[in-house]
């Protein structure tokens, strides 16, 4: 019995070297591709299968910008399954809640103010990272610190989320009280797309993953360089520049959906950096593209 526990413990130990070595590989060329860009980047990937996983920065802490919305959305959907809200009430939205500094394609369709479903505003907030929508949201759950309170008390840690969309986008030191780590991002999207422990009901878990599927924003993002059509559930997060020409925060996080039936999570997060537009989001896309082709050449 000793002989047969020695030999299965030395070919798990092939097999998770085997898998270290390839992810090693991977994280290598990612490093490579980083070496010359003049910024901080974050990196969480995870294989579907939970093994193939890889970190860089992993447990910094990076500004979340509109990644937060899709805490938010995990929040108030959670609160929908109690019965608090509902997908398919209506909710006014004031012409004074139309806050002219903050990008919202709801403000621009509803310039005097409207009725829109709960459902509506779900998707304005997450897909098109409306503001007006998110802070709406907040203003429905009872604060931003009612969401983060909604993550500690499930046991995620490492996300802090202090202030809504308003305070976040008039000034720059505020913007980095709503932080995350890579790592926890990748947590937060494995288990609420795995939905083993059912953390939301079937109807809101749905929900969640169609309008995360659709998402318009950061197309040149993680979505940049990967096959025409390819799904992928994202979210993104987007500061502006200072003065000084420094990005704070130029992020995707998401589940790309494979050919051959795997998908893989990934986060990344790109802060400090002196790069152009353009640079930061092809960062996130190269990163994307070489994962892709890792986990796609994968048979499991």
């Amino acid at each position: 019995m000793i002989a047969i526990f020695r030999l299965t413990a030395i070919f798990f130990l092939f097999l998770n070297s085997g898998v270290n070595a390839q992810t090693d590989s991977l994280k290598q060329k990612i490093q490579q591709g980083l070496s010359t860009k003049k910024a901080t980047v974050g990196i969480a990937i995870m294989g579907s299968n939970g093994k193939d996983t890889l970190s860089i920065n992993g447990t910094m802490h990076f500004p979340m910008q509109s990644v937060f919305k899709f805490h938010i959305a995990i929040a108030i959907l959670s609160e929908i399954d109690k019965g608090k809200f509902s997908l398919d009430q209506k909710i006014k939205i004031e012409k004074k809640d139309m806050l002219p500094d903050l990008y919202s394609p709801i403000r621009n369709k509803y310039p005097n103010g409207g009725t829109l479903t709960m459902s509506e505003i779900l998707k304005y907030t997450v897909s098109e990272s409306d503001n007006v929508g998110c802070d709406l949201l907040l203003k429905l759950i009872g604060g931003p610190k009612v969401v983060e309170d909604y993550f500690v008390k499930t046991n995620f840690k490492d996300i802090s989320i202090k202030i809504n969309e308003e305070l976040q986008q008039k000034s720059w030191d505020k913007q980095f009280e709503n932080w995350t780590t890579p790592k926890a991002t990748n947590e937060v999207l494995m288990q609420f797309y795995n939905n083993k422990t059912k953390r939301l009901s079937q109807k809101s878990y749905d929900f969640l993953w169609k309008i995360m599927k659709e998402t318009s924003t950061g197309m040149a993002r993680i979505k940049g360089q990967l096959p025409a059509n390819t799904v992928v559930a994202h979210k993104t997060g987007t500061s502006g520049s200072n003065k000084e020409g420094l990005t704070a925060a130029v992020n995707d996080i998401g589940i790309v959906f494979l050919p051959n039936g795997n998908y893989f999570y990934i986060s990344v997060f790109v802060t400090n950096s002196t790069e152009n537009e353009t640079t930061n989001e092809k960062i996130i896309s190269d990163i994307s593209k070489m994962c892709w082709d890792y986990f796609s050449s994968k048979k499991n």
